[in-house]
């Protein structure tokens, strides 16, 4: 049975988060596995044959293959490529790109989803601290996960760190999502806004939180494959994600491999960190 609230998102038991925990932790260890491979030379297609033996080998099944036709494993997305990106082989990763990866899997049907954005090489200081601005602004929104606050809380905490680092643009098309047994559920989840709005969260909840900041403007394109998302004034992008359960006890970060732990105990404070759970 799967639960849901007055406003129609789907509440996880215990169980269920355990369920989702273990999916998560294989989209953890399959980006861990990319982090440790990305080098120049490589294509993203040779990154999707990485990930999607990874993921099979752990039992799962790749989320995104086939997903509307989505061809491949990850979505692999070079500077200014926002999302959605198709690995392909036409081109090798060159020293100075960055490139982001959005992984999902599914095990006992239930998905975890994430996404992290790497340098490959060395690169421009500007983009090391793109990377920096939108990673910590996820983990900001991550923080506003807890029992009693607004939906909308995640996007106004990842917005007011992005405005606070400086001038980039923040997509307003794009955004996190519920998750579950599927991977894209209600609520959409935005990436700006104002607070105090939307349903409260309850322990049992699960959202992807995942901004995507632009070095440039906030406008985007969609190619002619009607897939690859790209920055119009094509500066690079980062994107950074992580699936989130809401528990009595704080956010537990499911595709983290510490469950958040680390982080969100500097931001939350050591008792409001996880639901204790912790690989």
């Amino acid at each position: 049975m799967f639960k849901k609230n007055k406003h129609g998102i789907q509440i996880k038991s215990a169980e269920q988060l355990d369920k989702m925990r273990a999916a998560g932790l294989v989209v953890g260890r399959t980006l861990q596995l990319l982090r440790e491979s990305v080098r120049p030379g490589m294509t993203p297609l040779d990154l999707d044959a990485i990930a999607e033996k990874a993921i099979r080998d752990e039992g799962a099944v790749p989320s995104f293959k086939g997903y509307q036709g989505f061809p491949a494993t990850i979505c692999a997305s070079v500077n200014e490529e926002v999302v959605h990106g198709i690995p392909s082989d036409r081109r090798p990763l060159r020293e100075g790109d960055v490139i982001s990866i959005d992984c999902g899997a599914i095990l006992d049907g239930w998905h975890g989803d994430s996404a992290i954005t790497m340098a490959v090489g060395e690169v421009d200081p500007k983009l090391t601290e793109l990377m920096r601005v939108t990673e910590e602004a996820m983990w900001r929104g991550i923080a506003a996960l807890t029992v009693g606050r607004h939906l909308s809380d995640i996007g106004y905490e990842v917005e007011r760190y992005v405005r606070s680092q400086g001038r980039y643009g923040i997509p307003q098309e794009y955004g996190g999502h519920g998750i579950g047994t599927e991977m894209h559920m209600d609520p959409w989840v935005a990436n700006h806004g104002k607070p105090g709005r939307g349903p409260r969260f309850e322990p049992g909840m699960c959202f992807a939180v995942e901004p995507m900041v632009n070095l440039g403007t906030d406008r985007t394109r969609v190619l002619s494959d009607d897939w690859t998302v790209v920055t119009i004034d094509g500066k690079p992008s980062a994107h950074f994600e992580h699936s989130v359960a809401v528990t009595d006890n704080g956010p537990w970060v499911l595709t983290a491999l510490d469950g958040g732990k680390a982080r969100l105990s500097e931001l939350l404070g050591e008792k409001a960190a996880t639901d204790g759970k912790t690989e």
